[in-house]
């Protein structure tokens, strides 16, 4: 069956320049046809290719709501551990509808805290058929990790701080014994053998970061994706104490240890890099790995500004990405594209060369599709997927004095409210801001009365959680 749309202006092709009126056939899943065509009748649309998150965790619900917002990571990780576990399904319903709501057709969900309800297999069962039913497809990297649970470092000064009854539940909270590497790499394999009929869904190795893995974990690692052709997901030097624990870790350099081991490849996705050198962003580019940039979360954290210019100024194949903490914290894709955007360039009149609106569009659409295994698309051009978003220009272009290109109204002021329409692959699954795989108010309600229904778990946790607070505090304002 064919489906045409028509539409006032489309930004068209590799350089996403901006046509007039055209019509956009799409069948089979793919565009088959982009014809000029007579201005629409009806309210003025814009069309643009659908984002791609190249960062995420598929939280369903904000963290601030758990009272952990407004502090920095390493205060801000360790408080997760009070929110209730609630159903898999649900909460990746719920996450993915917001981000589809917000442009994206694409997600990567790093899955760092699973559910536990049920063996992981089955959870990621849950999670790949929510995200069949909202409409996108995910990159899925399941969480690997072997040390430094709570601090980067030796947790028995921070533990001795506490009082022995504060002590022991961060122990049972933070301190439990993990899976060996190899058990931990044999249960990506079996996701990856439960998920086998799910096209839509690309398995990755997800281990959390350097500072979190042992060398013996990365190898491994390293040793697996080069195998199996598996592609890994990583944070790496996402805040400035990190950066501290990896040059005192590495004094050869963790990037260069990285790549000693045969860890950068085209195959591997790094989450963040705000604290990244420019010899680091060097080996990062030579290697065809590619980045992820999270500014809305490293604004949020107090992780500091990633420096996308010099990114892309060293080659850097950069990508976009929400890490489930939009500006707003409503998965708003349009939203972090425009900062996304301003951040990236240099200040005053330096040469911007590298971050115009088709750099940023290609970061957002084209680069992240990659990270998620995900070949073409991310441009309006035949023969590629049919992933799009249909924008109100009215709303966008509301004085309507001058003409102005559709592409600057778009990065001076578009968000999820002037989304229309969104499809992914040929399949409509936005329509006037309601997504039509699922009812996204019931599964947020149903996922608000869960926790309310789980809160009195965390409750001692969250009882002393200030104490334990205040000991990270000290640690690092002391070791930073």
């Amino acid at each position: 069956m064919m489906t045409l749309l028509h539409v006032s202006a489309a930004l068209l092709g590799p350089e996403y320049a901006t046509s007039g009126p055209v019509t956009i056939s799409i069948e089979n899943e793919h565009i088959t046809a982009i014809s000029p065509a007579a201005p629409p009748d009806g309210p003025a649309q814009l069309a643009m290719p659908a984002l791609a998150d190249a960062h995420n965790h598929a939280r369903p619900l904000s963290t601030t709501s758990f009272g952990c917002g407004g502090k920095p990571l390493e205060q801000w990780l360790p408080q997760l551990a009070v929110m209730p576990s609630v159903d898999a399904y649900t909460a990746a319903v719920a996450s993915l509808a917001r981000s589809v709501r917000g442009g994206a057709t694409g997600v990567m969900v790093h899955l760092t805290r699973a559910m536990g309800q049920k063996p992981l297999p089955e959870e990621a069962r849950e999670i790949a058929r929510a995200a069949a039913d909202v409409g996108v497809s995910i990159g899925f990297a399941i969480s690997l990790r072997d040390c430094n649970p709570l601090i980067y470092g030796d947790h028995d000064a921070l533990l001795k701080g506490l009082a022995p009854e504060v002590a022991q539940l961060a122990r049972n909270a933070w301190l439990k014994p993990l899976p060996t590497v190899t058990e931990q790499l044999a249960l990506v394999d079996q996701v990856a053998f439960a998920l086998a009929d799910q096209p839509h869904v690309d398995v990755q190795y997800g281990p959390t970061g350097l500072q979190w893995c042992s060398d013996e974990m990365l190898r491994a690692v390293a040793c697996d994706s080069a195998r199996t052709g598996r592609r890994i997901h990583m944070h790496l030097l996402e805040t400035q104490p990190q950066r501290q624990w990896l040059d005192q870790t590495y004094p050869q350099g963790g990037v260069a240890f990285l790549d000693g081991i045969g860890f950068l490849s085209p195959r591997l996705t790094l989450a963040h890099c705000v604290w990244a050198r420019g010899p680091e962003l060097d080996q990062i580019a030579a290697s065809g790995a590619r980045i992820a940039v999270n500014n809305s979360s490293n604004l949020h954290l107090y992780s500091g500004r990633a420096p996308l210019a010099d990114m892309q100024a060293a080659g850097v194949a950069v990508a976009m990405g929400l890490d489930g903490c939009a500006l707003d914290e409503d998965d708003d894709g349009l939203r972090e594209l425009r900062l996304f955007h301003l951040l990236g360039r240099r200040p005053g009149y330096s040469a911007n060369e590298h971050m115009t609106h088709a750099a940023a569009l290609r970061a957002a659409c084209v680069t992240g599709r990659a990270a998620l295994g995900l070949q073409d698309g991310g441009v309006l051009e035949v023969g590629m997927p049919a992933d799009l978003l249909i924008l109100d220009l009215d709303a966008l272009e509301r004085d309507t004095l001058v003409p102005v290109p559709a592409e600057d109204l778009l990065f001076a002021r578009a968000t999820t409210a002037h989304v229309v329409e969104v499809w992914a692959s040929g399949r409509q699954v936005v329509r006037k801001g309601h997504v039509l795989g699922c009812d996204l108010d019931a599964a947020e309600t149903s996922l608000r009365a869960a926790y309310r229904a789980g809160l009195p778990a965390t409750e001692p946790l969250r009882a002393v959680w200030p104490q334990i607070e205040r000991a990270i505090g000290k640690h690092y304002q002391g070791c930073c």
